[in-house]
């Protein structure tokens, strides 16, 4: 027996077109979307601000009215993280809709009220990460719609899983699948080529299809997309949404704490990849709280250098709008990047960029006094001085941080379409998650001629954010390259390799059977994507970085495509 949960959103902006696009591209019996992050919450979070009845993804209502009646009518019930803030007014919003479905929701994560309380401090937002048995309830009680608030990504895969199964809370390995399954195809389109460090061999990029997760009573699932649709399904695509976000060999969930150590990846098909063999454990006895605080106010501009003297420029720039200010912001960083090139034939070519970046507590210190100054140096600094746009007053900017706290301290309810309210009881059973011993390396290959080569010549990379810290999944795919990644990609080389990370701590953590090494490079984005700390705020580049760096590579697997 199988259920088929397709998804349609891997954030709040995602294909606005894929829930019908799903729907509509054949048989489904859940469909589920992902529509939070970190950023999202924050932006949320000032939706609520401005308007109380706020604070959900109203994309997702827009998609509702277009294709819940569809739906309905196709027996595909649908489980979204779309209630943001508010999934009671969400779900207020659908019911307005007048389709006929039975609506409910899951609330409880939003501890804002309770923050000071609960050691979490003054933030703006603060919503633990619950799981997938407020949904159980909702599905059980006949609902065709749930929606959630702050659910883990999985959660809304796992609870339809868990619901068509009948699974029990204890039935840790099935759980630790539908976790599994549910991480590989919450982000949309990242299973299916997106972000996909090997693109190139992807026939049609064009436009991917969602996926699928074909998911058995053991918890084991098969990864796919419809039929037609663009972009591909193969162990590679899989392989890189598995080590996407994640730590290391253990995945903590609410329900479960899922052995990414121990699922397997094989293909099964065209399209069609099987994860089997994931072992579970119970899951830790907290709850992580997403916390996101107004950190101050932040400003910037961006001025053109061109042609010759490039360091001299923007040593002049720099020297004259320090000088000029009349009072200095907290945080005043300058940035020179070379995007010049000698004997350009083209003036953009020819160019580079000085990038000043300003924060403060107070708004006035990065507001007009700061953009004036600016603009003021257009006559008088370098030649060819000018600015890719004119500096604006200043905007507020976020800060997200991880909290903790104990799991009977948030009141997970599931309200019920008739109204009822449900409290969902937190695990009996828990387990303190600790990193797990290094497994055993592979034999490493013998003493053999290298050349000099991207890292990227055999290696594919999936990168991104976790608060501040970047996480950097490696993997290659053949036994023999692995022999060789394990032993050369250490800690101290990607330091080296990512001189950004030379002074933060680098943690590896080696997963064999997907013949990956997956970094932790903690405080590498500051305090999180909204403080926009560095060039790529989320780390999504930072694997395709390291991907273009060079290393010794084993001139057989560099050049002869070792399938060994």
């Amino acid at each position: 027996m199988t259920v088929r949960i397709g998804n349609c959103s891997g954030f709040y902006g995602d294909r606005i077109s894929a829930m019908r696009e799903m729907l509509e591209g054949g048989e489904l019996d859940y469909l589920t979307g992902d529509y939070l992050a970190e950023l999202t919450m924050l932006i949320l979070g000032r939706d609520r601000m401005k308007d109380a009845t706020r604070g959900y993804a109203k994309t997702f209502l827009r998609q509702a009215e277009d294709c819940l009646g569809l739906a309905l009518d196709k027996g595909v019930k649908i489980v979204a993280n779309a209630g943001g803030l508010n999934p009671r007014g969400l779900a207020e919003a659908l019911e307005k809709l007048d389709s006929g479905a039975k609506i409910a929701y899951v609330e409880g994560d939003d501890l804002l009220a309770r923050a000071e309380k609960l050691g979490l401090g003054s933030p703006l937002t603060a919503n633990a990460y619950l799981g997938g048995w407020g949904i159980v309830e909702c599905l059980s009680a006949g609902a065709d719609v749930v929606v959630t608030g702050r659910v883990t990504d999985a959660s809304v895969i796992l609870g339809p899983a868990a619901y068509h199964f009948g699974w029990q809370r204890t039935d840790y390995d099935a759980l630790a699948g539908a976790v599994v399954a549910g991480h590989v195809i919450e982000c949309g389109t990242q299973a299916t080529g997106g972000n996909y460090s090997f693109f190139t061999e992807i026939a049609d990029m064009s436009r991917p299809g969602f996926p699928i997760a074909e998911i058995e009573s053991d918890g084991s699932s098969v990864i796919t997309k419809h039929e037609g649709t663009g972009g591909a399904v193969s162990v590679g695509t899989v392989t890189a949404q598995l080590l996407y976000e994640i730590t290391g060999g253990r995945y903590a969930n609410p329900d479960v704490t899922a052995r990414i150590d121990t699922a397997v990846l094989t293909q099964d098909g065209s399209d069609r990849v099987r994860i089997s063999g994931t072992k579970g454990e119970p899951p830790p006895p907290t709850l992580k709280v997403s916390l996101n605080s107004l950190g101050g106010f932040r400003n910037e501009f961006t001025t053109i250098l061109t042609g010759l003297d490039i360091e001299a420029k923007a040593e002049l720039a720099q020297k004259q709008f320090e000088s000029w200010l009349p009072q200095r912001p907290a945080e005043l960083e300058w940035t020179l990047v070379r995007t010049d090139k000698p004997d350009a034939d083209t003036e953009e070519t020819a160019s580079a960029l000085l990038r000043c970046v300003a924060r403060d507590s107070d708004p006035n210190l990065v507001g007009r006094q700061f953009s004036s100054v600016a603009v003021e140096l257009a006559l008088a600094s370098y030649p060819g001085f000018s600015l890719t746009a004119p500096p604006s007053n200043g905007a507020p900017y976020g800060v997200f941080t991880a909290g903790f706290v104990p799991a009977e301290e948030v009141p997970h309810t599931a309200v019920l379409p008739d109204g009822t309210r449900t409290p969902i009881a937190p695990a009996s059973e828990t387990k303190k998650l600790e990193p797990l011993d290094d497994p055993e390396l592979p034999t490493p290959r013998p003493e053999e001629p290298t050349v000099r080569a991207p890292l990227g010549t055999i290696a594919a990379a999936r990168s991104g954010d976790k608060g501040g810290s970047a996480n950097v999944g490696v993997w290659v795919r053949t036994d023999s390259e692995f022999a060789w990644l394990a032993h050369a990609l250490t800690t101290e080389r990607v330091k080296k390799m990512l001189p950004e990370a030379e002074k933060l701590t680098v943690t590896r953590h080696v997963l064999p059977h997907l013949k990956a090494v997956n970094f932790v490079i903690e405080g590498i984005l500051g305090q999180g994507v909204a403080s926009q700390a560095r060039f790529d705020p989320q780390a999504k580049g930072l694997g395709e970085w390291l991907r273009s760096r060079h290393i010794d590579i084993p001139e057989t697997l560099a050049y002869k495509g070792d399938l060994v």
